[in-house]
């Protein structure tokens, strides 16, 4: 069985292997998991795992060993526990050979992360700080041309055969409050998600949105605002789970970029522990004109890392399915943090003007309301604020 799947063959006197379904017939075990194991997952590069194979516990290269020592009498025995590799496993240390060839072709596929003074283009965002080690790579065209923008689908994981390792359930407020920060502005913005993790029921818990008020280069504000949240957690009693940021005109699909960033945040929350802790990333595209209608698209996402023996790879990018808990209300901190953002980019040049048309028949200010309408609490009480608001929208643009 390879993931599930199951292939039957039968053993020929001769070593062969015949295919069941098909007929095919291959020359050796060997080759007949290795097509096996093509088929179930094309783009994986494995050997057929030959040589992991056990017999009462001990693996296959330890009988071949002894096999050897008694029936090569004349030659020396070496003091050392290797023995000769299968068929498998010299197509493995072929794939390795292989992978090491493509590897020093490719040092220079991954451009090195900004630093936190160096300006970046418009609409992007910080990246987080990197080692001098890649960590990721998809498959692909390698080397410079590989530009770091380019979005990448996300996929299941029932594509793959694999369970979701963890649940997630996240607050409307949540929601609501990342939401209305990436609607305010036609360039990226970022922030942090807090909340607690479960060990016990594997049940991640998105409970806050901290916004970054801060502009790109700006290494200074953005410590200090970094302090702030820290702080904040801590008095709440929460933890750091995740991170999201905006796409405000292309899908709400992850960069090259986000998959490097992402991946650098869950090992920076793993940390040096062995017990698991997950990271959440949320993609918010507000302005996207493939979206459905005037709600924004947000669409979280996890990074399947990369093989051990593979570090260099960019992981895959996983859908990650997540329950949708509705908050009784719009609590104080939520409105107080929306008034710190339009006062943040009151003025900027890229500050969205919530007056002009969005389509024939939305102002921005229109698409924006419709937008959080879905995620705002039920309590009714809370829709003076929010039309203060707004009206600091319109006459601020």
């Amino acid at each position: 069985m390879s993931q599930g799947k199951k292939f039957l063959g039968d053993l020929q006197p001769d070593g062969r292997i015949v295919w069941q379904e098909t007929g095919q017939v291959f020359n050796s075990p060997s080759a007949w998991a290795t097509h096996c194991k093509r088929l179930v997952n094309p783009a994986k590069k494995s050997g057929c795992g030959w040589a992991s194979v056990k017999y009462k516990g001990q693996k296959l290269d330890k009988y071949k060993a002894a096999w050897l020592r008694r029936h090569q009498f004349h030659m020396p025995v070496a003091v050392t526990d290797e023995s000769p590799a299968s068929e498998g496993e010299e197509e493995e240390l072929l794939m390795e050979e292989e992978e090491e060839e493509a590897l020093a072709e490719d040092k220079t596929r991954r451009p090195p992360g900004k630093g936190a003074t160096e300006p970046a283009h418009p609409g992007e965002r910080p990246s987080p700080s990197r080692g001098a080690r890649g960590f990721l790579r998809l498959p692909g065209p390698p080397g410079p041309s590989r530009n770091p923008h380019t979005l990448v689908e996300v996929t299941s994981f029932a594509a793959i055969n694999k369970f979701q390792p963890f649940n997630v359930a996240v607050s409307s407020n949540v929601l609501f409050l990342l939401d209305f920060h990436s609607h305010l502005t036609r360039s990226e913005v970022v922030g942090y998600l807090a909340g607690r993790w479960d060990v016990n029921s594997q049940m991640l818990t998105v409970l806050r949105a901290f916004p970054c008020r801060s502009r790109l280069g700006d290494a200074e504000t953005a410590a200090t605002i970094e302090e702030e949240i820290s702080q904040s957690l801590f008095l709440r009693g929460l933890s750091l789970v995740g991170w999201y940021h905006s796409h405000p005109h292309s899908p709400a699909l992850p960069s090259l970029q986000d998959i490097d960033a992402q991946m650098d945040y869950q090992l920076r929350l793993q940390g040096s522990s062995n017990g698991f802790q997950p990271c959440l990333a949320l993609l918010c595209s507000p302005y996207y004109p493939g979206n459905p209608g005037p709600e924004s698209k947000i669409s979280p996402f996890w990074v399947m890392p990369p093989p051990e023996q593979r570090p260099s790879d960019y992981g895959i990018p996983m859908d990650v399915e997540m329950a949708y808990v509705q908050d009784n209300v719009l609590t104080s901190d939520i409105l107080h943090e929306m008034m710190q953002l339009v006062e943040f980019y009151k003025g900027a040049p890229d500050l969205v003007r919530f007056q002009d048309p969005w389509d024939q028949e939305h102002t921005y200010l229109d698409k924006l309301k419709i937008s959080l309408a879905s995620r705002t609490p039920k309590d009714q009480g809370v829709c003076p604020v929010l039309e203060q608001v707004y009206g600091v929208l319109r006459q601020g643009s």
